[in-house]
Order: C-alpha cells, then structure tokens, then sequence
C-alpha cells in the first residue's frame, strides 16, 4: 500500500493482507496433478461421511431448527431441500462431522480436520453458480490456510480448539469461491479470525454433542462473514499480530510467508480407514489384524497393554482430556482408545455401528475395556508426526501373550489410500441412504469436477436420500 508525501514510508502489509494476497492469486492450474486427485478423494470422503451421517440426533435437530426458522433456498442441503448459504454450510458441514469418520492433518501440536471445510465452499459455490475448477481451487485454498496455520500457529496447548484456526480458513475459502477482491478476502478473514475463537473444553472431559456442531457453527459465522465482506464490512486488519490479536492472545509470534505457500499440503493430509478418532488409527489396524490372526475370546484376555505417542495418549488415552474408561454415548466412544480398542478385538470391526448405543453400553466391550492400559511412549512420541507408531500387548488368563507394532496405517500420507478404496468407504457409509444409481451419480460428479459446473454435484446431492432410497 504505497503512501504519499515527503520522508514517508510505504505502509507494511498485515499478516491478514498477506493472507488475502495468496487467496486471490492461487488459480485451478497452480494445483499439480496430484493434488487434484487427493483433492477428489478427499471430498468423495468427505461426502460419504456427510450421507452416512442423514440419521444421526444432533443433525436432525439442526435440520429441525431449519425447517422452522427457514432460510431463502439457494444452496443445497444433503438430502433434500435448499436454505440459505450459510445454513446449508451449518448443516451440511455437521453431517460430514457427525460420524468423526472425516480426514485429518497432523503436526507436532495440532490436528485438524480440513475436509469441515468442504460444505461451506460448496455452499457458496452453488450461490455463485460456479465451475468445479473454481469449487476445487477454493477447496485448495482452505485447505491450505488451516493446515500452514495449525502447523505453525497451534493453539491446543494453551487450550482452544482447531476451529479457531479454522476460522481463517473457512472464510478464505469462501472469498476466494466468491471471487472477492484482496481488500474485502482480507476482511472476511480479519471478522471471521476476531470472532470465533473456540476452547478446548468442547473435546475434553465428558464429551457432548457440540463436539460434532462446534466446526460446522464456526463454519457458518465464517461463511456469513465473507458474504459480509462481499458487501463492504470490513474487520480488524491486525487480527493475527495486533494488541489482543491471535499471536498476543494465543500462540505467540510466528511467521508464515504467504507470498511462498501453495496449494500442495493436501498430499500431507489423512483418510481416516476406521470409524475412530484419527490419532488411533494405527492401534485399530493393529488390533483388527491381531483379532483376525488370534480370534481370541474376550473372557481369556487379562490385560491389554497399548504403548503410544503421547499427543494419542494425552486426546484419546486418558492423559490431557480427561478418564477415558467412562464411555456412555457416542462422542466418548469414538474419542476413548480404550473402547475403540475393545471393541476392535470384538466385532472385528470399528464402523458405525459401533457407536449405536446398544452397543456401547453391552457388557461385554464395558468390560473388556476396562482391561485397556494406555502408556505414553517418549521413543514413539518422537517419531511422531512422521510416523503415528504403537505397540498392542494383549496378556491371556494362561499366561500367554500376544504383540503387534505399527508405525502407520493405510490412509497415513505415506501410504496413501487409493481412489477405488476411497470409493468403496463411500459406498459403505452411503448404501443405508442410496441406491447404486444414486452413488455412481455422485462419484462420477466428483471424479469429473474440473470439466463440469458445481451445480452437476450439487444436483446430485440435494435429492431425497433416506432408508427407502437404498431399495429403490
């Protein structure tokens, strides 16, 4: 911003400003070609979780809230029906979060999961009557912003949440769909940033169900605040390195040079493979393969020994957030290693099911569980995030004992999981709801998103999906 007059000097750019430089700049063609494709993989997923989601309490009592309050119907809802952008964004992003079957991004002190991205930049795709090309460059854009950030800006360890990171991404996601120009994506990000600020108290202790609506309400203020911006309101430019901005409030200085990011840290981003909090995903391969070689009896199982890096430990293993043999409802279960454990080497399966509460409450995986130790291991937690490794010990009635150790899982960005297996975890999630005409409508949307408008996708999912579709 250059200045005028004698002996002055050219105004320094905010961090805000430097943001909203690299999301007007970023372009379809600055995606390589990989990228694009886990790009695809990533919202198939994300979309599956989403259908899988349609019967799930807390999403049919934000549905309900919708019907009543209304909402003037220019974005789809999943499922049926249209409302406003920024509430087909709440809605939708809830459904994809619903199940904690989402991807996930990890670095030494965050984690976060970028596909609740997804359904905001739908959204406000759909309003804007924009390509596929502009949807997935967006999608880019978001993705981005919240991994860079939660890699060098963490916030857990002074006790927020993700969402605050995500904030800034949501609603750089959103400008750049909208094609907002520098000054208004630098507001968006500043009124978004300043607003949401989320407490880590939503994913520790006992868990409720805000855990699955914290991300997707975020999501809405941020995609109201770019439509703000769009309209002229403007926001606190300095909200990353200002008096009682992020980096005074939170996380300290850091730096980020957005005039050298680019749109590639998706191939650094997760498939989530079981129905489980991202961090146990090693432990559940581990397990499922020690149940399918051992097929042991719970009763003839004395003690389980689960060795881990500390951030699993500390989020899933009974350490920062809190006991995790207390499991009564969905959100503990899904975030107690001790449970996912258990019922692992029950079922033989961590899927949906179960998180049912008949099943989470039945004896037998309340018992096993309380048979589950967790123990941080400093040699593990080093490896960590390059490797997400443990060591499963299970120690039998007669003595005998049985081991496994993993340093990743199929899905970990190191082994990537492939587009035909991606296809198939959507087919898992979605055959409840759809029928098989339904579900190759919408892979064939995604996989064929830069040749076609959004509204090819959009249309496919703002049908009557439910138990009777799958039969139809």
């Amino acid at each position: 911003m250059p200045t005028t007059g004698v002996g002055t000097k050219e105004k320094k750019s905010t961090l805000a400003e430097q943001l909203a430089a690299f999301v007007v700049r970023m372009r379809f063609e600055d995606i390589s070609k990989d990228a694009r494709q886990q790009l695809k993989i990533h919202i198939l997923d994300s979309i599956g979780c989403a259908i899988g989601a349609l019967e799930g309490s807390p999403v049919k009592a934000l549905h309900a809230q919708l019907d009543e309050f209304g909402g003037k119907p220019l974005s789809s809802l999943i499922g049926g029906g249209k409302s406003a952008p920024h509430l087909a964004a709440f809605y939708n992003s809830a459904l994809e979060r619903y199940l904690d079957f989402m991807d996930s991004y990890i670095a030494k002190h965050e984690t976060c999961h970028p596909a609740d991205n997804v359904m905001s930049v739908l959204a406000a795709s759909e309003y804007g009557k924009k390509s596929g090309k502009d949807f997935l460059t967006a999608v880019a854009v978001a993705y981005q912003v919240q991994c860079r950030l939660s890699a060098v800006a963490p916030v857990r360890p002074k006790g927020f949440d993700h969402t605050t990171q995500g904030a800034y991404a949501v609603a750089a996601g959103v400008a750049k769909v909208l094609g907002l120009d520098q000054v208004a994506v630098a507001n968006a990000v500043a009124i978004s940033g300043a607003s949401y600020v989320g407490l880590r108290v939503t994913r520790s202790g006992n868990l409720s169900n805000w855990k699955g609506l914290a991300y997707p309400n975020m999501a809405y203020g941020a995609t109201s605040a770019a439509f703000l911006a769009m309209r002229g309101v403007t926001g606190p430019l300095e909200v990353f390195e200002g008096k009682g901005g992020l980096m005074d409030a939170i996380t300290g200085t850091f730096e980020l040079d957005w005039a050298h990011e680019d749109l590639e840290v998706v191939l650094k981003t997760n498939i989530k493979k079981y129905n489980a909090e991202f961090h146990a995903q090693t432990a559940m391969e581990a397990a499922l393969e020690l149940h399918s070689a051992q097929q042991v009896k719970p009763a003839e199982i004395k003690a389980i020994s689960v060795d881990i890096f500390d951030v699993a430990y500390n989020i899933i293993g009974g350490g920062n957030d809190g006991n995790k043999q207390h499991v009564q409802t969905k959100e503990e279960a899904d975030h107690s290693l001790p449970y996912m454990i258990a019922v692992a080497l029950i079922d033989g399966a961590v899927t949906p099911a179960q998180y049912e509460p008949n099943r989470i409450l039945k004896q037998d995986v309340q018992d096993l569980l309380r048979k589950v130790i967790i123990r941080p291991d400093k040699s593990m937690s080093e490896r960590f995030p390059a490797e997400m490794p443990c060591h499963i010990q299970i120690e039998l009635n007669d003595g005998k004992k049985l081991s496994i150790e993993k340093h990743d899982y199929e899905g970990f960005y190191t082994r990537p999981m492939p587009w035909d297996k991606v296809v198939a975890k959507f087919n898992s999630l979605a055959s409840p709801y759809t029928n098989e005409a339904q579900r190759a409508a919408i892979v064939e949307a995604v996989a064929q998103l830069e040749i076609h408008d959004i509204a090819r996708l959009t249309n496919v999912l703002n049908v009557s999906f439910g138990k009777a579709s799958a039969h139809a």
